[in-house]
């Protein structure tokens, strides 16, 4: 499962907090942690932490097998349910240690915190740089600050050679990164993203034209919904896909839309299936993510001959 075009759109509106009570937490490691974020419940795993980590959202699903069977609904989350997820040290109730929201839904960080447990939010991530940061963040708070920065180094080199390998492409072709248009699709109703939002700056680090980014308007919070007409005529060379496992999209779906064959990524084949999960989080599978957009964008730039 992955977050809603809608509740995507609610995150990106917000920021990252931190709350005072986890300075005092980060000084002796957290032994039971809640995670309410399938990007922070993949990096608590990916830097060691996987062990502390006692309750996750529903929509955690990432390392499979590996998380703990207690589940908390993140979007309408319950501070009782919350705080007795522990389990009992010496006989006593014990509170959480730490927890981990996406967003600030039904005011939990404050009614947490009244209760004296520590709160991370993390907020959708605007650039490589922020999610890094958060790995970071998390790092520190839960004991594990070097696997973290180990981590987040190896995913900003990783990052900058897909960068480099497209640079490349564009200079073997003798053209332009920005020659390069591209759509990319959240949902069968054409929802799209702009170079403002995290995945967005991913496609503008690459300097291909991103054709949301003409018509989105200050409303749409980075998230505009793209007619069909307008789709057809702006005619990407190249469309992603991040809608394949919440709504089972496909190449051949796409092509049978009204008009769609016309287009330039479907006619040359550049139409390319994400993983919706990895493609709406932030964590320690950015570089996978990045890596088949930097590959697409490279098969693109290679085509010999596109259509008007």
């Amino acid at each position: 499962m992955r977050h809603s075009v809608r509740s995507v759109i609610a995150t990106a509106i917000l920021t990252t907090t931190l709350t005072p009570l986890v300075a005092r937490a980060a000084s002796t490691p957290p032994q039971c942690i809640v995670s309410l974020s399938p990007t922070a419940t993949e990096t608590l795993y990916a830097i060691g932490a996987g062990s502390q980590v006692k309750a996750v959202d529903r929509d955690s699903n990432y390392p499979a097998g590996r998380l703990p069977a207690t589940r908390i609904d993140a979007l309408n989350p319950s501070v009782e349910a919350v705080a007795g997820v522990c389990p009992r040290r010496n006989g006593a109730v014990v509170k959480p240690d730490l927890v981990i929201v996406a967003y600030d839904t039904n005011n939990i960080v404050t009614n947490l915190t009244a209760l004296g447990i520590p709160v991370i939010e993390q907020d959708a991530a605007t650039s490589v740089t922020d999610a890094l940061q958060q790995i970071r963040q998390l790092g520190t708070a839960t004991g594990h600050a070097s696997s973290a920065n180990r981590l987040a180094s190896t995913l900003q080199r990783d990052i900058t050679a897909s960068v480099a390998s497209v640079a490349a492409a564009a200079r073997r072709a003798k053209v332009t990164t920005s020659s390069i248009s591209v759509y990319y699709e959240l949902d069968p109703t054409l929802y799209s993203l702009t170079s403002g939002t995290f995945v967005g700056s991913l496609l503008s680090s690459l300097g291909v034209t991103n054709i949301a980014d003409a018509v989105a308007t200050e409303g749409d919070y980075g998230y505009p919904q793209l007619s069909r007409e307008y789709i057809v005529a702006a005619s990407p060379k190249v469309i992603f896909l991040a809608d394949t496992k919440c709504c089972s999209v496909t190449a051949t779906m796409v092509s049978k839309r009204t008009g769609f064959s016309s287009v330039r990524a479907v006619a040359f084949h550049h139409v390319v299936a994400l993983d919706d999960d990895v493609a709406s989080r932030w964590g320690p599978r950015l570089s996978t993510l990045m890596r088949q957009i930097s590959l697409a964008i490279t098969k693109a730039l290679a085509q010999k001959k596109w259509t008007k």
